[in-house]
């Protein structure tokens, strides 16, 4: 789900990094040298920065040796060759002492582009110096900068920090627009603040007409993330979603299966079955078709709380519909029933798989066989080996698993039942013992009261 966050401004540069022999590549979005082109300066810069003995002093004295003409370009490239390996506090220094000591002023790009690498390292500490120096030199923020830190000051807990520089721009000669907006609500909605970030979106509307979708996935998100909602109301997830999809619907921004779907796995993590199949049925009746990721986390959570029954049906539903799903969609529903003992409903969604002729069944069977053989029951075990064989297909699972006396027998705590019944309505013994006692009690008490009278 965090795919759908992942914001226009996360474009940082790549470094080819060799830890065991340190070679540099210097080639970056930034540098303007050639990609091929080492230079003995930025070697020995490097080497500098990277160096393991002394401290931040003796990082300074030895920059001081430094004999070379020190440019801006040359900066960027050291930074960006060394951001993996030097400690943050090393790269912090060397960018303040180059300050001092470039023959030619840095410029607004320069800050920004350092900006960004710490924003990318976490470092708070850097990045509340480089802000301070940023306004106090009057320089321009640029709104990609903006993205990176915003999402990292709420990542480390600061999201008033992050929502004030947001309100105060203007100071960093950075526009409030659709780019900026954007940021801060996606960042505030990546740890669950989405009533901060719609408090955000209502200030300022007139700035995000190009990217409401966006904008209210991301709140709707944010929603589900609530750690308050999903401790202590998990079903209030459901109306407050609701109401997100109502002011889009009201702002023709239409939602789809993908905004739906956010919710399901909210819902799904809380185990709200009841909730998970309100929210299918109502994207059916809205006109937005369910695709087969939405039946997936409905069966889900269907199987994880007992209803087999009803999660075969949903299934069942899907494949109806003429949806043809990922090969992961049977792989890993396959993995929740054999890790809930639940092996012969496993294999009965593995029928239906192999009925859909999609391939990819290789790691099923390696799921399966050695569930099968480990449970007891070897035969089955010999059945689908011999049946993958037979298709040609490799499997990683050892063929020891098959044989008896090498595979160590375990029984499961919850005995399988071959009822088709769910056994969400089938009473354990230990409930029904106790049901017993109570009616017991009851009977006594009754009892005693009629003697009395």
């Amino acid at each position: 789900m965090h795919a759908l966050l992942k914001p226009a401004w996360k474009r940082f540069w790549l470094q080819n990094m060799s830890t065991q022999n340190f070679q540099i590549f210097p080639f970056s979005h930034y540098s303007t040298l050639q990609p091929m082109s080492v230079h003995p300066q930025l070697q020995e810069l490097c080497n500098i920065v990277m160096s393991t003995v002394g401290g931040l002093d003796e990082l300074e004295l030895s920059l001081s040796k430094f004999k070379d003409s020190l440019t801006s370009s040359l900066v960027a490239q050291a930074n960006d060759s060394t951001k993996h390996e030097a400690h943050t506090r090393r790269l912090l220094r060397f960018f303040l002492w180059s300050i001092k000591n470039l023959s030619q002023n840095l410029e607004d790009k320069d800050y920004n582009h350092a900006l960004q690498l710490f924003a990318e390292k976490k470092d708070y500490t850097a990045m509340d110096i480089l802000m301070g120096d940023l306004k106090k030199e009057g320089r321009v923020m640029d709104a990609e900068t903006f993205g990176p830190v915003a999402e990292n000051l709420v990542k480390l807990g600061k999201e008033d920090e992050a929502l004030g520089i947001f309100k105060n721009l203007d100071k960093y000669k950075c526009p409030i627009d659709e780019f900026t907006v954007t940021a801060i609500v996606n960042a505030l909605c990546s740890k669950g603040h989405a009533k901060r970030a719609g408090g955000v979106v209502l200030h300022h509307k007139d700035k995000i007409t190009g990217t409401k979708p966006c904008i209210y996935r991301s709140i709707l998100y944010g929603w589900c993330l609530c750690e308050r909602n999903l401790r202590h109301n998990p079903s209030g997830l459901v109306s407050e979603a609701l109401n997100v999809i109502m002011e889009m619907r009201s702002y023709n921004v239409f939602p789809t299966s993908i905004s739906y779907n956010i919710l399901l796995s909210c819902l799904g993590k809380t185990r709200r079955v009841k909730e998970s199949r309100h929210i299918l049925e109502t994207m059916k009746n809205s006109g937005c078709d369910p695709d087969w990721l939405s039946y997936y986390l409905v069966a889900k959570v269907l199987f994880l709380s007992g209803r087999f029954g009803k999660g075969k049906e949903m299934v069942d539903q899907m494949i109806g519909k003429g949806l043809v799903p990922n090969p992961k969609f049977y792989y890993s529903l396959i993995g929740i029933l054999c890790g809930i003992e639940r092996v012969n409903y496993a294999l009965e969604l593995f029928e239906k798989m192999k009925k859909s002729s999609m391939g990819g069944y290789g790691p099923v069977y390696d799921v399966l066989i050695p569930k099968l053989c480990r449970g007891g029951d070897f035969e089955k075990g010999r059945e689908l080996w011999d049946e993958a064989t037979d298709m040609g297909i490799t499997l990683l699972c050892s063929e020891d698993v098959l044989d008896p006396s090498k595979t160590e027998v375990y029984k499961p705590t919850r005995p399988e039942k071959s009822s088709l019944v769910d056994s969400s309505r089938v009473k354990s013994p230990e409930k029904v013992t106790k049901f017993s006692g109570k009616m017991k009690m009851r009977k006594r008490t009754v009892a005693m009261k009629k003697k009395k009278n």
